[in-house]
């Protein structure tokens, strides 16, 4: 097959109904489609499906026993995390909004996961991140405020296990980050994530066309 070298296959109609197919491939239950209704109530913007399954993969592949999440919105993603964490791990989900963490809480409940399950801490990000031990997180999800991007993948880094995995959601910023015109300090701050985790040796990097963009690495051990 015909390799093409410095440029991009043009992204066809029939390529971008594929990617709609496979983010919405995988069905969800009632407690997810509850917590996405309050999300919607409270104007947030939760994973996809298709994010929330690849998150899921990426759990269960590392065996995942600690997960730190920075964003707990209603518990979407939450649900997601623990349904591929092993029967003992402990999700750490933080979020400025403990109104937020109290439907959570009700979404993990009625999918069946025990209250232990879950630890969850109210506060910002940069706040509470320091506080969490060095190295004991398997993987770190970071879906919050898109301007604290490389101060939370520093604090990642700091989490991790050699081998553990850090995501980031909504890199895509709906099309922003590779549109040419004038952006947002947020778009700028995505960008320069991006450039960060693609240039460093810590890190092996993917981005998932999943969702909004999901910005995968592994640190290296």
């Amino acid at each position: 097959m015909r390799q093409l070298r410095g440029q991009e296959r043009v992204i066809t109609a029939n390529r971008q109904t594929s990617w709609a197919f496979a983010d919405a491939f995988v069905a969800e239950e009632e407690a997810l489609l509850w917590a996405r209704d309050r999300a919607q109530d409270s104007g947030l913007r939760p994973v996809s499906s298709g994010t929330g399954a690849a998150l899921r993969l990426l759990a269960a592949t590392a065996d995942a026993k600690a997960v730190a999440e920075i964003g707990t919105g209603t518990g979407v993603s939450g649900i997601y995390l623990l349904q591929g964490m092993r029967p003992d791990g402990v999700l750490t989900t933080v979020d400025p909004e403990p109104e937020r963490q109290q439907f959570a809480r009700e979404a993990f409940r009625a999918a069946g996961f025990a209250t232990n399950r879950a630890r969850f801490i109210p506060g910002r990000a940069l706040d509470v991140l320091p506080r969490l031990a060095d190295g004991g997180y398997d993987l770190v999800f970071c879906d919050g405020d898109r301007l604290e991007s490389l101060d939370c993948l520093a604090e990642s880094l700091r989490l991790l296990r050699p081998g553990g995995l850090v995501c980031f959601e909504g890199v895509f910023a709906d099309g922003r980050t590779i549109d040419s015109a004038a952006q947002p300090a947020e778009v700028l701050r995505l960008r320069e994530l991006l450039r960060a985790v693609r240039e460093s040796q810590e890190l092996m990097a993917t981005l998932l066309p999943v969702g909004d963009g999901l910005l995968c690495a592994v640190r290296r051990g």
